[in-house]
């Protein structure tokens, strides 16, 4: 059996809120609070802690660079696509004659709660505009 040094005892003054939450994950790990600050202070000192936690840092940032990515691409080809749509419904539609067009406004409730209908059914499939161009281009996208 080996024979471990003597440990020294270190007063530590701690805010209470602080000293509470010691306590209570003491009590929830059924260890003692000189076990978990020794372990916290050894790994506070520990020369690599720093470098794991660049690494855990550097990890996530890059997952939300890439999240990023995705939405800056979604967003782009929403755009482009609302800016396609507008160019060609304005150069194939023509202007209604009055009496028509006062006909049109009329309908226009009726119009907008059909389109709402039908972009509710559209979400509630799962198919994404995104997904189809994907599928289409060979998802070389």
């Amino acid at each position: 059996m080996a024979i471990r040094p003597k440990k020294r005892k270190f007063t530590v003054y701690l805010d209470p809120e602080l000293d509470k939450a010691l306590a209570d994950f003491a009590a929830r790990r059924d260890r003692s609070q000189s076990m978990i600050a020794e372990a916290a202070i050894a790994s506070f000192l520990s020369p690599d802690d720093a470098e794991r936690r660049e690494a855990i840092i550097a990890k996530r940032l890059d997952q939300i660079d890439r999240c990023l990515a995705r939405v800056e691409r979604d967003v782009g080809i929403s755009v482009e696509t609302m800016a396609v749509f507008i160019r060609f419904w304005l150069a194939t539609t023509p202007a209604l004659p009055e009496p028509a067009a006062k006909g049109a406004r009329a309908k226009v409730g009726e119009r907008y709660g059909a389109f709402i209908t039908a972009l509710g059914r559209r979400l509630a499939q799962g198919q994404t505009l995104r997904q189809e161009v994907s599928e289409d281009l060979g998802d070389g996208f």
